[in-house]
């Protein structure tokens, strides 16, 4: 196979990618009202309970939003990761995956455009909040929207890539709908998202270790550090190699000869 036509398989993957995000313009505005809720409504909700507080609270509000940004961009990009293998469930429902998957392109190569498509979007999505935050006095660094890129096309990768494993496993679309809801919410709300490690700590120590063992808390604070222009090693490492076995699992998942579609009597390459 030629350079090019590796190219033209990956325009061809992220394109269609982009023409179904524009047609589901309700997708996009799903993607900003959940984490743009979290922002106003719940941060507010944050700011009255400290309202005794001998900090004052408005400056209590503006930090606590400030902490909360990294968590809910990493919000925006599991759910878009979520939705990605969806489609992918719903394409092998409606046999468009067998047109895919039967190409002569490398089955591990196809994944990691499809994947590569999912993390652009997603990435168009954070930039859009970020934006939106910004007028709500969320103000990092002007840097940080450059530095924190990478960080955003990693984690997007690790949380896409998970996607994709699960979408391996799960026949049926109205049961990955479930197991969507099963694994976004343990994974946000046991993580460092919404308060620090060391406070969770406080307050039990068997939460703590399991926010510490959740890859999402590690893709959140790579944000976090990255949005000051910081990098955090350790989340570094965890999300590096979080991807490479999630990706590994669901290109064995998709193979038509040892895989748990070829085990279904799924698509053959």
């Amino acid at each position: 196979m030629m350079p090019v036509q590796y190219l033209r398989c990956l325009n061809g993957v992220v394109g269609r990618e982009a023409l179904r995000f524009l047609h589901q313009r309700e997708r996009f505005v799903a993607a900003l009202v959940r984490p743009l809720v979290w922002l106003f409504i719940f941060a507010a909700g944050f700011r009255s309970v400290l309202g005794v507080s001998i900090i004052p609270p408005y400056e209590t509000y503006v930090l606590y939003e400030i902490y909360i940004t990294p968590g809910l961009i990493g919000m925006i990009q599991l759910f878009n990761g979520m939705q990605s293998s969806l489609s992918m469930v719903y394409d092998r429902e409606m046999g468009n995956m067998r047109t895919l998957l039967v190409s002569p392109m490398p089955r591990w190569y196809l994944l990691s455009c499809k994947l590569l498509a999912g993390v652009i979007v997603s990435i168009l999505q954070v930039y859009v909040f970020l934006t939106i935050a910004w007028f709500w006095e969320v103000q990092p660094p002007l840097a940080g929207y450059l530095t924190v890129l990478l960080a955003l096309v990693l984690s997007g990768l690790m949380l896409g890539a998970l996607g994709l494993l699960l979408s391996s496993v799960i026949k049926q679309l109205e049961n990955f709908a479930g197991v969507m809801n099963f694994v976004i919410f343990p994974m946000f709300f046991a993580s460092s998202a919404l308060y620090p490690l060391w406070r969770i700590q406080e307050s039990s120590l068997v939460l703590h270790w399991i926010c510490a063992a959740n890859p999402f808390t590690y893709a959140v604070e790579l944000i976090r550090f990255a949005l000051y222009g910081q990098v955090n090693l350790e989340a570094l490492a965890v999300v590096v190699i979080c991807t490479l076995v999630f990706m590994a699992l669901a290109i064995y998942g998709y193979d038509p000869g040892r895989g748990l579609i070829a085990r279904r009597g799924g698509p053959a390459g």
